[in-house]
């Protein structure tokens, strides 16, 4: 797929609209979805996902291909994201509300299989490992969000978040020893039931 990014990219940079088309279909919801990680706010995440393309477009031109057009792109998603927080200065708050858990209308409409129990457990855990992920600085949750959600290399997410990989190393150690510690709490208490 790199090789095929470049000769669009290569089209793009040659004029070729359509071919520019490819590269935004082919990465939108990766670029949406690391948004969301970081913004935790789909209206914002929607606006910034637009803002990449937009300064990908315009920037394109100066797109030498030292990295991978990917990565190039998640660079600006992260700088995007990581401007955006520090503007609000704030982390953006879960909404604990039962829109938060899409679909849950059809699980309860299950007549087999369908265990109440599971599904409120699946939902704290998911609203627990969003807590986590808020209580993160930008930059410590973008490395993890790079790593886990999108699956990047070390080397990747230096090149991304344009620095060593000894901060990579140092930021997802932090990030990760910060989450344990707040998912802990549901670790606890399934050993303590299963130790009775």
């Amino acid at each position: 797929m790199e090789s095929d990014d470049r000769q669009l990219v290569r089209q793009v940079q040659g004029g070729d609209q359509r071919a520019f088309r490819t590269l935004v279909e082919r990465y939108q919801r990766k670029v949406f979805a690391m948004a969301l990680g970081m913004l935790r706010e789909r209206g914002a995440a929607e606006d910034l996902t637009q803002e990449v393309f937009l300064k990908a477009y315009r920037h394109l031109g100066n797109f030498q291909g030292a990295s991978s057009f990917y990565t190039w792109l998640y660079r600006i998603t992260t700088n995007l994201c990581i401007d955006q927080l520090r503007k609000s200065r704030r982390f953006v708050e879960v909404e604990l509300e039962d829109q938060a858990f899409e679909g849950s209308a059809e699980m309860v409409a299950q007549p087999l299989g369908f265990d109440p129990a599971r599904a409120f457990a699946d939902r704290e855990i998911r609203e627990r490992v969003l807590r986590a992920l808020d209580m993160l600085s930008p930059n410590h949750r973008a490395a993890i969000l790079l790593r886990e959600a999108e699956g990047l290399s070390y080397e990747e997410i230096a090149e991304t978040m344009g620095c060593s990989l000894g901060t990579v190393m140092s930021r997802l150690f932090h990030a990760r020893k910060r989450m344990q510690a707040e998912l802990s709490v549901l670790v606890e208490p399934a050993a303590a039931e299963e130790g009775r």
